[in-house]
């Protein structure tokens, strides 16, 4: 038995969850649950990221303190994450005493080796609102392409980056005065002396071959020593010996995976440091390509500095458009959560959607409408629960709700699908989850070919034995399909579980036969979905 550590990267706490963060969440909870389905021991902790100047200032023009806007975020995304059945072990916040004490551990134990350097830099400043700007909160005019309103580290037209001196007519997005530039001493992480630690890692094979070559771009160029430190005024944690300063929130966050395993393992009576500490755990992270610096480079810099393991695997994912356009809200592209299940939508699509586009590749997927609807009617209503809607009836109302025994061409096919397991298991382990879906609806194909050529409804009327026998087939076909699938719909296997009275289905009895055995009513498990109505709840 494996035991594993998972996490996801922390949801910031100045905004709601979007379609494009339920990507991730998603494929990491079906990861989750098909290692607990195949009898590992999997933790799976997350938190609320809670800290930095955009939560600061939010609160101030919401006229609440910040910790009354990230414990209102935190309700919001604990709510959305259980109706799409993301299955923290344990989901918390960076705010909290567990990740206060660490982070000052993680601080004193670089300081005491070396780590931490003291530098005076310069940075853009607002007279008016008396803060240090981060790039986000500076706007101007394109140095390259003259494009205006854009932000203070790169151009959303042109794609240049740029330092925010360069910017042409400099803002404050708050209040629109123009920054100085204002000296202040920060406190650096020395990356560039833990190189050659970093890079035997990287070459461990701890990441995906295709993000190697980036890596290795920013090794020749030489790894930058890192900022770790900001100015009051800062929601976050005081950087103890320091006068007015702050950690930066990306030394925190991460942080944040090691307080929620402790705030899990102390609810549970258990020892935290042996997860961390100890190689008997792989620890994995599930991240999006727009943060692999922080979780590649410094994340494990930051371990290797405490004393602490380093993850097993970073698993990086790419990006979500909607209908073949970049997420966008002046686009009319952007899509919440809380709008897709205010709009009715059953959430088990959108998981099954996103399972038949992801691979464990960098590349983008695209939600598109057409082909979501498609794919809704016809694998899961068409092919899945199709084969429990045609069969469940007629075994209760002329069979005696009891299942007998395979026929010889129905044993046949129970015996193709129970040898899919191998390869849908390494499809499921190695996060190819497009092949596992393709590979279970392949084979929903042939247990609905094989029930459509039986014809058990006509049967039944001169050979009520042979009907009972197909019957016995095709639903046992879905039982070690739904047990295949459950770690994409959960609710829905739940259904097929009750209406075969199986009890628990996993990957280590999926092949099991129901023999002689009675079932229940069958009930709904899924309806059909109109391409033309998603889109008017969905994108007007």
């Amino acid at each position: 038995m494996r035991k594993i550590l998972v996490t996801s990267a922390l949801p910031y706490a100045n905004g709601s969850i979007h379609l494009g963060h339920l990507v991730e969440y998603i494929q990491t909870d079906i990861w989750v649950r098909f290692q607990k389905l195949s009898g590992h021991e999997c933790l799976f902790v997350c938190a609320d990221d809670t800290h930095g100047t955009p939560i600061m200032l939010s609160a101030k023009r919401g006229g609440i303190t910040p910790e009354e806007l990230i414990a209102r975020m935190q309700r919001e995304h604990t709510e959305d994450f259980q109706a799409f059945n993301i299955s923290f072990d344990n989901y918390y916040s960076t705010h909290s005493p567990e990740n206060k004490e660490l982070s000052e551990m993680f601080y004193a134990q670089a300081q005491a080796k070396g780590l931490i350097e003291e530098k005076e830099i310069s940075q853009a400043y607002c007279e008016k609102c008396q803060l240090f700007l981060p790039d986000r909160f500076i706007k101007g005019t394109c140095p390259r392409c003259g494009a205006e309103e854009q932000y203070g580290d790169s151009c959303e037209v042109c794609s240049a980056t740029y330092a925010p001196t360069e910017l042409k007519d400099a803002h404050c997005t708050e209040c629109g005065a123009k920054p100085v530039q204002k000296n202040s001493q920060h406190y650096f992480f020395k990356l560039s002396a833990l190189d050659k630690e970093l890079l035997a890692w990287v070459k461990a094979g701890h990441i995906q071959p295709e993000i190697y070559n980036k890596l290795m771009e920013w090794f020749q160029q030489g790894l930058r020593d890192w900022d770790i430190s900001r100015d009051a005024p800062y929601f976050g944690f005081p950087i103890p010996g320091a006068d007015n300063k702050f950690f930066y929130v990306w030394l925190d966050a991460p942080i944040g995976y090691i307080a929620s395993t402790q705030n899990y393992c102390a609810k549970i009576n258990r020892d935290f440091a042996d997860i961390w500490r100890r190689p008997g755990w792989e620890i994995h992270h599930f991240i999006g390509k727009d943060i692999l610096y922080f979780h590649t480079l410094f994340w494990p810099a930051l371990l290797m500095a405490a004393g602490l393991q380093t993850p097993r695997q970073i698993h990086i994912h790419g990006f979500l458009t909607i209908n073949g356009e970049k997420m966008s809200k002046s686009r009319g592209t952007f899509i919440s959560a809380r709008q897709y299940l205010e709009a009715g939508l059953n959430p088990e699509y959108l998981r099954y959607y996103f399972a038949s586009k992801l691979g464990g590749s960098l590349n983008d997927i695209d939600l598109n409408i057409g082909d979501f609807a498609a794919r809704v009617n016809s694998d899961l209503v068409n092919k899945l629960v199709n084969i429990g809607s045609r069969l469940g009836s007629l075994v209760h109302k002329q069979l005696d709700g009891t299942l007998a025994k395979p026929d010889a061409a129905g044993q046949k096919i129970l015996d193709e699908i129970r040898a899919a397991q191998e390869n849908i298991t390494r499809d499921y382990e190695e996060l190819e989850l497009h092949k596992a879906m393709r590979e279970i609806m392949r084979l929903a194909d042939t247990a609905n070919k094989y029930i459509n050529d039986s014809t058990p409804w006509n049967t039944v009327k001169t050979d009520p034995a042979q009907a009972a026998q197909i019957c016995t087939s095709g639903l046992n076909c879905l039982k070690i399909l739904t047990a295949y699938i459950k770690p994409v719909l959960p609710i829905i296997a739940a259904g097929v579980e009750k209406f075969l009275n199986c009890g628990e289905l996993t990957f280590q009895n999926a092949g099991d036969l129901l023999l002689d055995h009675k079932i229940n009513a069958y009930e709904h498990l899924a309806q059909r979905i109109d391409e033309a109505d998603v889109n008017k709840k969905l994108l007007g």
